[in-house]
């Protein structure tokens, strides 16, 4: 399928971060945060295609990436105290992709393909749940002020 198709078929939205999403689960129970009631967990389809990104964002709470189909994704993390990551999602195990990975409550975080052009169709399991409320997009400025060594990254992944 192509990633036109992929929106299509699973009737995703425009993400605020970039991309394409729809919200498919939400768990019936509750759980109390210090931010208020949320869904035990939350589910979603995650596709980015072309030259898009996931913009630089954190939320507060753990967040599970699943690989589904198409190509590498690459996963930026910058953690509170400084620490880079990139976790590479994919198919190709041998040369280090991850079917999941997951990114801690409270690290900023962003995404892109390693190939432009290509297309990579991911599900995200956010415990607690997910919300709006909870969602915080990066500023450029801000993080570069916050994290002067990860400059090209920062601005990579901002708008």
């Amino acid at each position: 399928m192509t990633a036109e198709e992929l929106v299509t078929n699973l009737k995703l939205e425009r993400h605020p971060e970039g991309g394409w999403f729809r919200q498919t689960y939400a768990a019936a129970a509750k759980v109390a945060t210090p931010h208020g009631q949320r869904a035990a967990s939350t589910a979603i389809y995650f596709l980015l295609s072309g030259n898009e990104f996931s913009a630089l964002h954190r939320i507060q709470s753990d967040e599970v990436w699943h690989f589904y189909a198409g190509d590498t994704l690459v996963v930026s993390v910058i953690h509170p105290d400084g620490r880079h990551e990139d976790l590479y999602l994919g198919q190709s195990l041998p040369a280090g992709e991850m079917l999941q990975g997951w990114v801690p409550a409270g690290c900023w975080f962003g995404a892109r393909l390693k190939w432009p052009g290509t297309y990579a169709l991911v599900g995200c399991t956010v415990a607690p749940g997910f919300d709006f409320a909870d969602f915080e997009m990066g500023s450029r400025e801000a993080l570069l002020r916050a994290f002067p060594q990860h400059t090209e990254l920062i601005q990579r992944l901002t708008r």
